[in-house]
């Protein structure tokens, strides 16, 4: 707990933010029959009108692309195929900005919808590209509107989650505070309705929540959230610098004033590069570098590059640039990095030292197999 005391207090990390990720998921803006309920766009958009009223810069990040496009379908339910999610997609999100449109006409705000794909946050010219894109919109006033582009997507029809999604593009605009609306009103020490369980209103560090039991409780019906995706987004965001404040979507007003309700996720880091958030959290291994114990103690402790020495073998598919796992004896994954070669070249590396490589290969091979400026650790 911080100590918060009486109705007026308000939370320094809150007031204090000038640019404000929002994101909200899609059990807070459905109807009970699964489609989009215009009382709650409204509602929300008052909010984020009265923030960005106050001199604040908004982005939202809004799920609800698939549950818009169910009724104009006649499905009675979320779709379980991803041609048929997908087919909801493409019809939902037009549908869905619109209503957004309508809404923030009434405050004199301009909409601007951005649609973005996992390449567009793990390949480094796709992400300049972004932000580049983000702040021109907030240069001119306009309020983004974030989703993933559902209706492309080739391997799953959600980035993850849209909880990491936010936590993300948090990172990309430079935000100073992410907060997470949902249908619970915060992170609780065991399952909210079990009995004698309370909420947590500070999470300090990683220790606050060892004595957490973070379950599934969230939306179940059209979304695909849960507290776990929400708690992993929270610790990619805080990691980050940037606090996350977790609370009900009706207690949204109350949270962008700063009043002390959900749960405020205080930092934990600094900024980081760029390309070392993706590389940790928005990339899939192509692969595993299996490393002797000597070159995990030096990736891991002294943050060095790592060199073919060190290396005792490797599996998977990639090629020079790739992400891929650097794995200890056991297999337990130690950092990630981006592969200086392809897979087929490492057999002809494993165990040698660079000057070898460079008198039998030629100097190309002296390099390091994964340098520390693209490595992070796990």
């Amino acid at each position: 707990m911080s100590g918060l005391e009486g109705p007026d207090q308000r939370r320094a990390e809150v007031t204090a933010a000038r640019r404000v990720v929002v994101k909200i998921g899609s059990s807070s803006l459905t109807t009970a029959a699964g489609g989009i309920d215009p009382a709650r766009v409204s509602r929300l958009v008052d909010v984020v009108a009265g923030v960005r009223a106050r001199g604040a810069e908004v982005v939202l990040v809004s799920s609800g692309a698939i549950a818009a496009g169910l009724a104009p379908l006649g499905l009675a339910r979320r779709p379980r195929g991803l041609a048929a999610q997908q087919a909801a997609a493409s019809v939902g999100q037009g549908l869905l900005v619109h209503r957004y449109t309508e809404e923030l006409a009434r405050h004199d705000l301009i909409a601007g919808q951005v649609l973005l794909t996992l390449d567009d946050v793990t390949r480094r010219s796709h992400y300049r590209n972004a932000y580049q894109t983000f702040a021109k919109l907030l240069d001119l006033g306009v309020l983004p509107i974030v989703n993933e582009n559902d209706t492309v997507a080739t391997t799953e029809i959600r980035f993850g989650d849209n909880d990491r999604l936010a936590a993300l593009v948090a990172h990309l605009v430079h935000a100073d505070l992410l907060v997470l609306l949902s249908d619970v009103d915060g992170l609780y020490d065991a399952d909210p309705s079990a009995p004698g369980s309370s909420l947590v209103s500070d999470v300090l560090d990683e220790g606050d929540l060892t004595a957490v039991s973070i379950g599934t409780a969230g939306a179940a019906g059209v979304g695909t959230g849960g507290m776990q995706t929400k708690v992993e987004a929270a610790r990619i965001a805080t990691g980050a610098g940037i606090p996350v404040v977790l609370t009900a979507a009706d207690r949204a007003a109350d949270a962008l004033e700063g009043r002390p309700v959900g749960t405020l996720f205080h930092a934990t880091g600094r900024r980081r590069p760029t390309r070392l958030l993706w590389l940790a959290h928005a990339t899939e291994p192509k692969g595993c570098l299996y490393l002797d114990p000597g070159a995990v103690r030096a990736v891991v402790e002294r943050r060095a590059s790592l060199l073919a020495a060190g290396v005792t073998g490797a599996t998977g598919t990639f090629v020079a640039g790739d992400p891929v796992d650097l794995c200890g004896p056991d297999g337990t994954a130690v950092a990630r990095g981006l592969v200086n070669f392809d897979a087929e070249e490492v057999p002809h590396l494993v165990g040698r030292s660079s000057h070898e490589l460079k008198r039998e290969l030629g100097s190309g091979y002296e390099r390091e197999v994964v340098h520390r400026d693209d490595l992070v650790l796990l």
